[in-house]
C-alpha cells in the first residue's frame, strides 16, 4: 500500500510509520519535523498544516490509505479538502476522551454519549491542561465522516497509550519504580481496574484497518486488568521478584496531595473512584473483533524498559519522588497502627 502518515515523527505516528516500512508499504510521513525524524525508509516532506495549501501537493500521488492523528480542527479541515477526493481510506485517531460519561463502566461506542464538539472559535486544545481536547475531537470526526462518507472513514478512538518511545511518565514510572524495588505504594484497591494499549499493537491495527478498509468507529484499547495483576505483571515482566505492595486508600492520598493520572508527586494511571470507574474499563470486545490483536503485557515492559536504558534523556522523570513516597508511607503505616 502507499500510505501517507500526517505526522510519523512521534510515537504513535512514527510506530505506524515504522511498521508500515517494516511490513514492505510505501510510506510518506508529512509533518513539521520539529518533535522527532520519521523511521528509515520512510520518505518524509516537512510541512506546515497552518498553511490550508500545504497538503495539495500529496494528493497527486495517489494515496491507497491516510492516517493522521491531529486534535486541531483546521488541519483535519485542510487535509481532507486536499486529499479526501485522491484517498482510498481514512483512519483518523480519535480518542476515548471524547465520551461525556466517564463514571460508567463496560460502556461501548454504541452506548456511551459523547461530548458536543468544540465551539466555532476553539481550534484546538487549550492550556496544560487540554482544555477542549475531547471536544476538537469530536469535531474531527464528524468531518471525516462527513468528508470521506462511513464506508472509507475507521475512527479509533484510543485508549491510554504505552510501550517504547512513551513521551509521558505514566507506564514508565511503574516500570522504573518497580525495578528499584522496596516497599511500593501502590494507590486504591487491587482490584481497581487499569486500561491501556501498547502502541505497536494500535499501529497494527490501523495497518489492519487501511489495508482491509475497516470502516466504523472503535474503541482502541486493551481489555481491563485490576491494578494488583498489572503491578505483578510489570514486575514479572522485569524479571523481578514479586513486588512489596502496600495498598493505600484513595482517600489519604488525596488529602496528602497525591496527585492523580501524571505529573508531578502523581502516582500515575491512579484515578479516582467511582468518578472515573468508566475511563479504565470499556469494553473492548468490538475491537477485537475488529482485528486489534494485543500483546502479553511482558512484552510491554520488557519493550519499554529497553527503550528506556538505550534512552533515558526522553523519559521523562515524573511521579511521586521516592522521598515523598516514603513519607506517605510512614504516615499510612501510623494512621493503621493507631
Amino acid at each position: 500500500m502507499r500510505i501517507l502518515i500526517l505526522g510519523g515523527t512521534r510515537f504513535l505516528g512514527r510506530a505506524v510509520a515504522h511498521l508500515a516500512v517494516a511490513q514492505g508499504h510505501e510510506v510518506t510521513c508529512a509533518a513539521r519535523g520539529v518533535s522527532g525524524v520519521a523511521p528509515a525508509g520512510a520518505r518524509f516532506v516537512p510541512v506546515d498544516r497552518d498553511d490550508p495549501e500545504a497538503l495539495v501537493s500529496l494528493a497527486s500521488d495517489g494515496v491507497d490509505a491516510v492516517v493522521d492523528v491531529t486534535r486541531q480542527v483546521s488541519h483535519a479541515r485542510h487535509a481532507l479538502t486536499a486529499l479526501a477526493d485522491h484517498v482510498g481510506h481514512w483512519s483518523f485517531v480519535s480518542t476515548i476522551s471524547v465520551y461525556a460519561d466517564n463514571t460508567t463502566p463496560g460502556q461501548t461506542v454504541a452506548d456511551a454519549p459523547v461530548l458536543p464538539p468544540a465551539p466555532s472559535d476553539v481550534d484546538a486544545p487549550v492550556g496544560p491542561d487540554h482544555r477542549w481536547y475531547g471536544e476538537c475531537k469530536v469535531s474531527i470526526e464528524r468531518l471525516v465522516r462527513e468528508r470521506m462518507g462511513e464506508d472509507r472513514s475507521f475512527i479509533c478512538r484510543a485508549g491510554l497509550l504505552v510501550g517504547a518511545e512513551d513521551p509521558s511518565d505514566r507506564f514508565p514510572y511503574w516500570v522504573r519504580r518497580l525495578a528499584t524495588g522496596g516497599e511500593v505504594l501502590a494507590p486504591g484497591r487491587p482490584t481497581d481496574r487499569v486500561q491501556f494499549v501498547d502502541v505497536a499493537d494500535l499501529a497494527g491495527w490501523l495497518l489492519h484497518a487501511a489495508g482491509t478498509r475497516l470502516a466504523g468507529t472503535y474503541d482502541g484499547i486493551g481489555a481491563a486488568m485490576s491494578r494488583a495483576d498489572l503491578l505483578s505483571g510489570v514486575a514479572a515482566g522485569l524479571g523481578v521478584a514479586e513486588p512489596h505492595l502496600t495498598w493505600v486508600e484513595q482517600d489519604f492520598l488525596v488529602a496528602r496531595d497525591v496527585r492523580e493520572w501524571s505529573g508531578e508527586r502523581a502516582l500515575p494511571l491512579w484515578v479516582r473512584l467511582p468518578e472515573w470507574a468508566g475511563l479504565m474499563d470499556r469494553d473492548v470486545r468490538p475491537a477485537l473483533d475488529a482485528g486489534l490483536t494485543v500483546r502479553p503485557l511482558s512484552d510491554t515492559v520488557r519493550a519499554t524498559a529497553s527503550w528506556m536504558a538505550s534512552s533515558p534523556d526522553a523519559v521523562r522523570q515524573g511521579g511521586l519522588d521516592p522521598v515523598d513516597e516514603a513519607a506517605v508511607l510512614r504516615e499510612w503505616e501510623a494512621v493503621r497502627n493507631a
